[in-house]
């Protein structure tokens, strides 16, 4: 869905499952730290308000989005989380490297979310501009930080349900 039609904030409380005991990583691209920040505090905020202690949310810091892979590959190895939201934002510039580090992080969260049993959640702002960056960091559309713990949590009681 386009988020310019969707504010990423939005979400109906009752909708989603209490993240009471569950454990969640956040791996969060240094690189545009000023969104990447504000998407890291919206995860946690929305993570907190939904019953998740702040004792059972680990974050690690990476140098960009492409190392969102290695990072969320480790967490997902150690056995020690329930889910891992990846947070980074590229924007684009004068030169093809936005789209081969767009794609190669795709494909490698991906790859991780075939491969192993612990979800990874995609929160890679792909932006074309600063502003676009700023309206999904919790500006004018919201915040998909937000929406990444949603979904993280969602998609534990997605896995418990399927193994009870």
């Amino acid at each position: 869905m386009a988020s310019n039609l969707h504010n990423l904030s939005d979400y109906d409380p009752k909708s989603v499952p209490s993240a009471e005991g569950m454990r969640f990583a956040i791996v969060v691209s240094e690189w545009n730290s000023k969104i990447t920040g504000a998407l890291m505090q919206g995860a946690i905020d929305t993570l907190v308000a939904n019953g998740a202690c702040e004792d059972d949310i680990q974050v690690k810091m990476v140098p960009g989005s492409f190392e969102l892979i290695y990072g969320a590959a480790q967490f997902v190895k150690s056995g020690a989380v329930d889910a891992v939201i990846a947070i980074g934002c590229v924007i684009r510039g004068d030169t093809p490297h936005f789209d081969y580090i767009c794609q190669g992080t795709t494909q490698g969260l991906a790859t991780l979310n075939i491969q192993y049993d612990v979800p990874v959640i995609y929160g890679l702002l792909t932006c074309n501009n600063m502003e676009q960056a700023e309206g999904r960091c919790g500006g004018v559309l919201g915040n998909k930080g937000d929406e990444c713990a949603v979904t993280a949590i969602k998609m534990v009681d997605y896995q418990r349900s399927l193994l009870s």
